[in-house]
């Protein structure tokens, strides 16, 4: 199903409990809203390499809970975190793979049916157009100032908070760098927050849909 605010993408739908937190109104035309709870009660945070830690592990365990396999860049010059696929010969019809780049805040902005988010031109430009292999997405995580809010572990549970939100960009043209716009330019995306990543929707986006768009 193709949705007007996914840019044309098919509109994914999960009945993941999260999305109660993040789902949108009936409203026609984006406001901001207050921030969650979780992030107004934070209190502390620590540094950003500790942030982007937990926002990719994250990204795996949602993975492992989908029953992919996950190959982790140990290097990211190419603007990719990790590559998700099926067991057996990757990038194939039968074994298709797609790419990820991670990004983890704090400080989301949070509209009536969007998260805004500046992102690097050069991040950006990396995961725009569709000259590439597999398709590729952005991987928004959304945590909590305060890392001890993180997870909550008990006997019989463990609860990771808080969220992740998924972008496609193969449908918007890169951005032409030259003397006045450089890569460190920011470019804000706006993610719909239907969008919400879960082990069932990370299925969803191997889907032909995204193939296509990268010419597969």
């Amino acid at each position: 199903m193709r949705d007007s605010t996914t840019g044309g993408i098919p509109h994914q739908q999960s009945n993941d409990p999260l999305k109660r937190l993040f789902a949108p109104n009936s409203a026609t035309q984006s406001v901001p809203v207050p921030p969650p709870a979780w992030v107004q009660e934070s209190t502390g945070f620590g540094d950003n390499g500790h942030r982007g830690a937990f926002g990719e592990e994250f990204i795996r365990m949602l993975a492992t809970a989908a029953n992919l396999d996950v190959t982790r860049k140990e290097r990211d010059r190419v603007g990719v975190d990790w590559q998700l696929g099926y067991a057996g010969r990757r990038g194939t019809r039968r074994y298709p793979a797609i790419e990820a780049q991670v990004k983890c805040t704090s400080s989301p902005v949070i509209d009536d049916d969007h998260i805004r988010y500046s992102l690097k031109l050069k991040n950006y430009n990396q995961l725009a157009g569709s000259d590439y292999e597999m398709p590729r997405f952005l991987f928004l995580v959304l945590a909590a100032t305060d890392p001890h809010a993180w997870v909550d572990a008990t006997e019989e549970r463990l609860r990771v908070s808080h969220a992740a939100f998924w972008l496609c960009l193969h449908d918007k043209k890169p951005v032409e760098l030259d003397g006045t716009i450089s890569a460190s330019t920011t470019r804000t995306v706006y993610i719909p927050r239907t969008n919400l990543l879960t082990a069932d929707s990370l299925h969803h986006l191997f889907a032909e849909d995204y193939r296509d768009l990268v010419g597969v």
